[in-house]
């Protein structure tokens, strides 16, 4: 199995980097959801830091989706907005990351909010090693068909900033990876700004970091951007997304069955987008 290691300083060229290197020298693999003909995916193991992921421009433009779906996808994470929608026994979602992180559910135990103990500890100890959170469940997510991708958050003080590593055993390099770590840094926000510290730096590691052979057409748009584009015409500032975090807010508030407390959550984002 190969592996990459790539340092940069914003979050957008981190993960450019890292899957221009995942395409170059990737492993040939087949996957779990090939269909006949599909070429083998590429695959390494990825260790992605990003020193000043909260630096600007934050976000890149060529991340498969739109600034609305990434600002629907920031809400799904740290509000849990469609955590309504896992219901395995009807055939809906097996999870959210939000439920794993936030509402952990144990056998004979209860639930438990991950977040909110990793916070506590911080304060307690902000050199601890002990913060984390995890999503992976042994009893049930070995037989289920769509087990979770991320496994495990950590946190720790240095310097008086909140830094952070996510490990992630499955990463789609092209088409989630992105949305992934600016949803995953927007949680490192949040409870940095619960602790009352600045953010700090971030590391994504990635057990597998692949492209599927049934995207590479699509994937030579990307590296023909990557090629004729400049850094700027590659990137958006949070600024310029606002706009579009603010359709995506209505999008979300649009849904008649997101429960109320959600909708308070998103409202607040909304106004504080509008601000």
């Amino acid at each position: 199995m190969k592996s990459i290691h790539v340092t940069a300083e914003s979050l957008p060229l981190a993960w450019e980097q890292a899957v221009l290197e995942c395409w170059s020298q990737g492993e040939s693999f087949p996957t779990e959801y090939d269909k006949p003909g599909d070429p083998n995916s590429r695959d390494v193991t990825a260790l992605i830091h990003a020193t000043r992921p909260f630096d600007e421009p934050r976000i890149h433009r060529a991340f498969p989706g739109g600034l609305d779906d990434l600002e629907k996808y920031r809400a799904e994470v740290l509000y849990g907005v469609h955590d309504h929608w896992v219901d395995p026994a009807a055939g809906k979602w097996e999870y959210t990351y939000h439920e794993r992180l936030f509402e952990y559910r144990v056998p004979q135990v209860g639930v438990f909010d991950q977040i909110a103990a990793a916070v506590a500890k911080l304060r307690e100890v902000p050199y601890t090693r002990r913060a984390q959170a995890v999503t992976w469940q042994v009893w049930n997510d070995t037989n289920i068909d769509d087990p979770a991708c991320l496994q495990r958050v950590w946190f720790r003080i240095s310097g008086g900033r909140l830094n952070m590593n996510i490990h992630i055993r499955s990463n789609d390099a092209y088409k989630a990876a992105f949305m992934n770590m600016y949803a995953f840094t927007e949680l490192q926000a949040m409870v940095a700004a619960e602790l009352g510290v600045e953010c700090g730096e971030y590391m994504h590691l990635a057990d597998s970091f692949h492209i599927y052979g049934s995207y590479f057409e699509e994937f030579e748009g990307f590296l023909q951007t990557v090629r004729n584009r400049s850094v700027e015409q590659r990137t958006f500032t949070t600024e310029f997304a606002k706009d579009f975090f603010i359709e995506g807010c209505d999008a979300l508030l649009a849904e008649d069955d997101m429960p109320a407390d959600k909708k308070r959550l998103v409202e607040k984002r909304r106004a504080d987008l509008c601000g």
